[in-house]
């Protein structure tokens, strides 16, 4: 067998020996997992299988093998993204029994080989570093299994209509996306989130023609019955066939759901439909990370596998946009298009959490539990959950939505066994037009159902908008020679990495407008007050009699550390220290503060607590002491703040009001902004290179203490220091901006003519309970004890209704944050990489 060369692709026998030594145990594992998670859920799944039962479960003696691992380190910075490349040929034996119709089966041998891309997030900053383990197959995995007596299982009543090949792809399909393993390590996690985050996307399929296709009816005058069959993951769809044909003209629309890209693609296949077997014509594969980057392609493509033959589609990235400001546009613009689909203005993510005290019905048995969501015409099923009456499914269902104005979504829970409705609810949704970032996440009392009887879900609506001002950009195929794993322009075999039929144009036309992910801009900031401590544990002894001590603070929160300054032989000292802290919204989160007392030899230990972040956020705003952890005595008085992010620019004037009256010990200004950069893409770079366009679309955040004075400096090199051109953006001009954000190409200094960025730059103003504290004179801050007395933080009850974020922005502090105080100016440096064409 040929081998395949895959690119940046790296051998791990270390992985394979580990695997190796703990094989058995992975056996024992998985044997768990098919006795009592797989077969359970087979026995529920049909009434003809309740006697279903694993009889041997022997995961053989050879382990599968990682061929490759290829790491993703240019997309999100707050998780690890990796590829792995396995291969199984195993020994494997599985038996299995259906006792009620005496039937037996089994598996004796498996082959597997595939790519699981394994996502852990969110990272955190306590053990275990990760929230979760996140698997699942991008593209269908090449599976064959060796069955025994399997003719025997397939004549159980309700199994007869189907045939290996059928279980085949159900199995292999079960891998792939959107279906995603999910593995929480820590507590208060969003599984179903984490298991179906918001898609990157929505791709608009056009089918307009083929031409030159292949004469497959000899007998009918050298003419083709055309149809063809387009694929992204487990989405499928068939076109109408043109009969006798070689040009046929489908003009369908189709609409997928991209989850992941780079990775997945479009692969289309035309037929030949024949009354035995249908004659294949060809295939097409794209990546569709190309049509994201392109925004809008409409091209002939050469079939492959085919002596001749064309297709001609129309595709079109539609990004998700949390605003409804552009809803009317997007209906006008679906309404203007002439084709017969439905056309969806939106997308309806609906996380489903939970039931509370739903009722039973009087002598029925334990109730088997199913929510079913319908919009208009489209109905989706939650699992069933057996044998309580406050279930918990943690699923997610995503829905096409064609005009949210005049839509409704319709919520039943019912008694799957009786088909009975236990409860329900309308949620039209034009209630989420009018929430921010266009989400509902909260409990729903339910109707016709029990006094106390509610639903828990997330409700996300997001439009589907389509940049028109980017102009159709060509896609050429580029040949390869024969046998070769990987040709130019990213053309590679079968079963490589990222493999693709299609490689874009040099002369592509660029958007006009940045298309970060949906967890751009979302990060928030928490200040901390360091106030005072009292009754500290007396450390410095001398001549055998207890003194004082030097205490000080080291706060620890988001992989960041900060360390008070030491107040000398003091068992109450004041510090009234402040410090600030981005942070992404994760679950699992603390605020920890450990207390020392300065020595020459070793600090000694004055305690320690933490703060669950959750809870601080729930709050907003805290002002309170707190005891100290393992010492006799002490506590610390902190006040901290969630800062409220708003884009009112009327709201600047009191901020930097409030800031110019707050002074602290340790000479920190309180912010007043967070400055967030999206940076995507810069064309005409002066440099001899294969490429002067390179595409980052890599994100940052900065903290900004007078957007009116401050300036963001970016600045381009190559990687060998080479200066490429540089660009100087008072952010007064941002402010300039309808919602404080700059989004558009902007040209670059001591650079060619031509040479531009396109970027996105977004301000969002810093806001404080203690502003509305000001006086009516704007002198001073008056005493806030009244403004934030019911600010004290909640019980743990509230964690519920909490709407944490977790997927996280990618971001590099360190690497590319500047100072920013007073007049001083946010840098950041961007290095182009030839090789790698990401920011360094």
């Amino acid at each position: 067998m040929s081998k395949v060369h895959l690119p940046d692709v790296e051998k791990v026998e270390w992985v394979n020996k580990i695997i190796q030594q703990a094989w058995p145990f992975i056996g024992q594992y998985l044997e768990k997992l098919l006795v009592e998670t797989i077969a359970p859920s087979i026995r529920a799944s049909n009434t003809y299988l309740q006697t279903f039962s694993f009889t041997k479960i022997d995961l053989g003696d050879k382990p599968m093998k990682v061929v490759g691992v290829k790491a993703h380190t240019e997309h999100d910075k707050r998780q690890v993204m990796l590829d792995l490349f396995i291969s199984f040929a195993g020994d494997v034996e599985i038996n299995v029994e259906v006792k009620k119709y005496f039937c037996k089966a089994g598996v004796k041998g498996i082959q597997f080989h595939g790519m699981l891309r394994v996502i852990l997030e969110p990272l955190i900053g306590d053990v275990p570093l990760v929230g979760a383990i996140t698997m699942f197959f991008i593209r269908r995995p090449k599976l064959g299994i060796n069955w025994t007596g399997l003719t025997n299982l397939l004549h159980i009543p309700g199994l007869n209509a189907m045939s290996d090949t059928m279980i085949m792809d159900v199995i292999a399909s079960f891998l792939v996306l959107p279906n995603r393993l999910t593995v929480p390590l820590v507590a208060d996690l969003h599984v179903a989130q984490l298991r179906s985050p918001l898609p990157r996307g929505i791709v608009r399929i056009h089918l307009l023609e083929a031409k030159n296709l292949a004469s497959k009816d000899n007998f009918m005058a050298g003419k083709s019955d055309s149809y063809a069959v387009l694929r992204v993951g487990t989405q499928t769809f068939t076109s109408h066939y043109v009969d006798n044909n070689l040009n046929p003209q489908w003009c369908e629309m189709y609409e997928v759901i991209v989850h992941e890209v780079p990775g997945q693609q479009l692969e289309v296949e035309v037929f030949d439909k024949d009354p035995d077997q249908d004659d294949f014509l060809g295939r097409v594969k794209l990546d569709l990370d190309i049509v994201r980057k392109a925004r809008l392609l409409d091209e002939w493509f050469t079939l492959k596998d085919a002596p001749s033959g064309q297709v001609h589609l129309r595709l079109e990235w539609l990004s998700l946009l949390p605003s409804a400001e552009r809803l009317s546009e997007v209906l006008k613009r679906n309404q203007n298009l002439t084709i017969s689909s439905k056309v969806s203005a939106a997308i309806l993510v609906v996380y489903l959490d939970r039931a509370q005290d739903l009722p039973m019905k009087e002598g029925s048995k334990e109730p088997s539990l199913i929510v079913q969501l319908s919009v208009q015409d489209t109905t989706r099923k939650s699992r069933t959950v057996y044998g309580t009456t406050s279930p918990v499914w943690e699923e997610a269902f995503t829905l096409f939505i064609q005009d949210p104005l005049k839509q409704d979504m319709d919520i039943q829970v019912k008694d799957d066994d009786r088909s009975v409705s236990l409860g329900s609810v309308t949620i039209p949704l034009a209630r989420l037009l009018v929430t921010p970032e266009l989400t509902m996440d909260q409990w729903f009392q339910l109707e016709n159902s029990g006094q106390a009887s509610r639903l828990y879900l997330k409700a996300v609506l997001r439009l589907l908008w389509l940049d028109e001002d980017a102009i159709p950009s060509p896609v050429s195929p580029c040949p390869t020679s024969p046998g070769s794993g990987q040709g130019e322009g990213g053309v590679t075999s079968e079963g490589a990495p990222g493999s693709s039929s299609l490689s874009p144009n040099p002369c592509v036309t660029r958007p006009q407008n940045t298309s970060p992910n949906t967890g751009f801009a979302t990060e928030g900031v928490l200040r901390i007050r360091l106030v005072e401590a009292e009754s500290l544990v007396a450390e410095d002894s001398f001549m055998g009699r207890k003194g004082k001590s030097d205490p000080y603070v080291k706060v620890r929160v988001g992989g960041v550390t900060y360390k008070s300054h030491v107040i000398k032989e003091n068992l109450s000292p004041t510090w009234n220290e402040m410090y600030e802290v981005i942070l992404t919204q994760l679950p699992g989160q603390k605020v920890q503060f450990d207390l020392f007392d300065e020595d020459t030899v070793q600090d000694d230990f004055l305690g320690r607590f933490k703060i669950n972040l959750r809870d601080l956020i729930n709050s907003q705003y805290t002002d309170q002491w707190y005891t100290l952890n393992d010492v006799k005595t002490g506590r610390v008085h902190l006040v901290m703040e969630w800062l409220p992010r708003v884009t009112d620019l009327t709201r600047l004037d009191q901020i930097l009001q409030l800031q110019s009256q707050q002074v602290y010990q340790n000479k920190t200004i309180p912010s007043a902004a967070m400055l967030f950069v999206y940076v995507e893409r810069a064309h005409g770079l002066p440099i001899c290179d294969r490429s002067t366009s390179p595409q980052w679309g890599e994100a940052f955040h900065f903290l900004v203490c007078d957007p009116r004075k401050d300036i963001l400096t970016v600045k381009l090199s190559h990687s060998w220091g080479q200066a490429l051109g540089a660009l100087l953006l008072p952010l007064r001009e941002v402010l300039a901006e309808p919602d404080l954000v700059l989004d558009r190409w902007l040209p670059l200094d001591r650079a060619l003519p031509e040479s531009e960025i396109l970027l996105r730059a977004e301000v969002k103003l810093l806001d404080s309970k203690l502003v509305e504290c000001l006086k009516s004179n704007g002198d001073e801050v008056t005493d806030c004890d009244e403004a934030v007395e019911d600010h004290l933080i909640p019980s743990r009850d509230s964690d519920m209704a909490a709407n944490l974020r977790h997927r996280a922005v990618p971001s590099n502090e360190e690497d590319s944050v500047g100072g920013a105080g007073g007049q001083g100016q946010v840098k950041l440096s961007i290095v182009y990489s030839s090789e790698e064409s990401r920011l360094a």
